[in-house]
């Protein structure tokens, strides 16, 4: 995924910010915990998280597969928080704390998933960055991948920002 980014390159979060937005994605958004979605990287173009296998997360009893719907809803929360950082980003002139609160009326409008190889390994990596980031509609990609950084699963999806 090698695209022009939305946001300005040379935009770099306050730690408030990220700390805040880690607290929301992790913490507050309960099902995110049941994935066990943990952030590795929070920039304004590109964001990156991991899910580490449990037993409570396989789909397939006989091959230790992870359950597709947990593919599915850790890309469709993956694209969300791209479209927070992108939204944080664009509006660098307000303090942390009120870019934070410009998150209540995020929802997902639509949700493609691609399974490309089936999902065994300890652990998994997944990335998203915003295509597209209109005053109403954002679009993104997603990549999930491997410990082995194999790609196994896509997906693109269009959110409400307002």
């Amino acid at each position: 995924m090698t695209h022009s980014p939305v946001a300005a390159p040379g935009i770099v979060f306050e730690d408030e910010f990220v700390a805040g937005l880690k607290k929301i994605f992790e913490e507050m958004i309960v099902f995110n915990q049941v994935l066990g979605l943990k952030i590795i990287t929070l920039t304004p173009t590109v964001v990156r998280a991991r899910i580490d296998m449990k037993p409570t997360l396989i789909g397939h009893y006989a091959h230790n597969r992870i359950h597709g719907g947990v593919i599915s809803a850790g890309l469709d929360a993956m694209g969300g928080l791209a479209v927070m950082a992108a939204i944080g980003a664009r509006h660098m002139d307000e303090t942390p704390t009120q870019r934070l609160h410009r998150f209540g009326k995020l929802g997902t409008i639509d949700l493609r998933i691609d399974y490309l190889r089936p999902g065994i390994g300890e652990y998994f990596e997944l990335r998203a960055e915003v295509m597209r980031l209109g005053s109403r509609v954002a679009s993104t990609r997603m990549e999930f991948s491997g410990a082995d950084g194999k790609l196994l699963s896509t997906g693109s999806a269009a959110y409400i920002v307002s």
